[in-house]
């Protein structure tokens, strides 16, 4: 088996175990038992049916059409202005929509969408092409470190005003592909001022998030208001103990645990399915990881490379950070589990760029054997 048909059979695992708990936390009261055809035609199972088309499109992806240049531009370079069209649409009247107070969402005739999950995945692409193109002067300061970041920033910003934990997220995985692509530590090092800066700006001059802070560094202060969701996490993790419940059984999800089938999923499967279960879930996400690195290793060329970086740091910086805010090891924020958490444009666009993980993985595989084919004929 390949690294890439690995990696697709651990994902397809983990939307299955997301059909399975999205369904559990979002379990009511009722005279009627949850059968399984209520999860099989349940919004999760469709979403994850469609989430494992897209991934057999993006394995399937013909990765050349990305190095094209339409009118002289890199095909990858258009996306840009498209991405910051999406994340200004939101405050638009009639297409922006607001959900728990913040304007994440767009509305196109009943399809919403978020944009900043758009511009999530199209920056990874638009940064792997640009450093796969400049190498030689990336580890240069003006010409090759600060137009990227620069670039990223100003994008991660537009973000941040609704979105702060997918702003950093952008922001932290940009980092890692600039420094993989040559840029150096000290480079990074002058951003320092300019990065607590921004958290000032972002944190200490928003009052929700100030909250949030101060619940992190005080949970048990004042746990009726502000404290409210991290202390009934960890309350549903501590109930689950070392095998759980059992599937169905917990007791938070009925109006206790708020976000119960999205940024706190994990604190459901930590009550249903114990210790065990969650080790479980973690040995999925590290699995995934590790043969991501194979696939980086293998990869045909930067491009490839630096492509496929991206998506697999992205997906495991997003569930290290979700685990971690659910465990109130880091103030909360409003980060998914990927391919767990109840989501739609989640779901599609991780699948799809899983999917190409799996494509750039066939091509260095069919490179690969043509290589060894010729070899042996050469030596024959």
């Amino acid at each position: 088996m390949r690294a890439g048909q690995g990696i697709i059979a651990i994902s397809i695992t983990l939307l299955m175990l997301g059909v399975v708990m999205v369904n559990s936390a979002g379990m009511q009261i009722s005279e009627e038992p949850l059968s399984l055809w209520d999860m099989l035609s349940s919004r999760p199972a469709i979403l994850a049916f469609l989430s494992i088309v897209a991934m057999f499109i993006g394995s399937r992806f013909p990765l050349h059409i990305l190095e094209k240049r339409p009118l002289g531009i890199p095909l990858l370079y258009w996306i840009v202005p498209i991405s910051i069209l999406l994340l200004l649409l939101v405050y638009v009247p009639g297409v922006g929509k607001e959900v728990n107070y913040s304007r994440r969402w767009v509305d196109f005739g009943g399809i919403n969408f978020q944009p900043s999950e758009v511009a999530k995945w199209m920056m990874v692409a638009v940064l792997a092409w640009w450093c796969s193109q400049n190498f030689t002067s990336l580890q240069k300061y003006w010409r090759g470190f600060i137009p990227p970041i620069l670039g990223i920033g100003a994008i991660a910003a537009i973000i941040a005003v609704e979105d702060l934990g997918t702003a950093v997220l952008i922001f932290v995985t940009a980092c890692f592909i600039l420094l993989a692509a040559g840029s150096k530590l000290w480079h990074f090092a002058t951003f320092v001022p300019v990065a607590l800066g921004g958290f000032y700006l972002a944190v200490y001059q928003v009052d929700y998030r100030m909250a949030r802070l101060q619940t992190y560094l005080d949970p048990f202060n004042a746990p009726e208001k502000a404290r409210y969701h991290i202390l009934q996490s960890m309350s549903t993790i501590s109930e689950g103990g070392l095998a759980g419940l059992g599937l169905g059984n917990g007791i938070h999800k009925f109006g206790y645990l708020p976000e119960d089938t999205t940024d706190f999923i994990f604190a459901v499967i930590c009550e249903e399915l114990g210790v065990f279960g969650a080790f479980a879930v973690a040995s999925l996400y590290i699995g995934l990881v590790i043969l991501g690195v194979l696939v980086i290793k293998k990869a045909a060329n930067s491009f490839y490379q630096l492509l496929a970086l991206g998506i697999i740091v992205t997906i495991g910086l997003q569930a290290s950070i979700n685990v971690l805010v659910v465990t109130a090891l880091v103030p909360t924020k409003g980060i998914a589990l990927p391919l767990l958490s109840n989501g739609g444009t989640g779901w599609l666009l991780t699948a799809f760029c899983i999917g190409l993980i799996d494509a750039i993985d066939r091509r260095a595989h069919a490179s690969s054997t043509v290589h060894n084919a010729a070899t042996s004929t050469a030596t024959t």
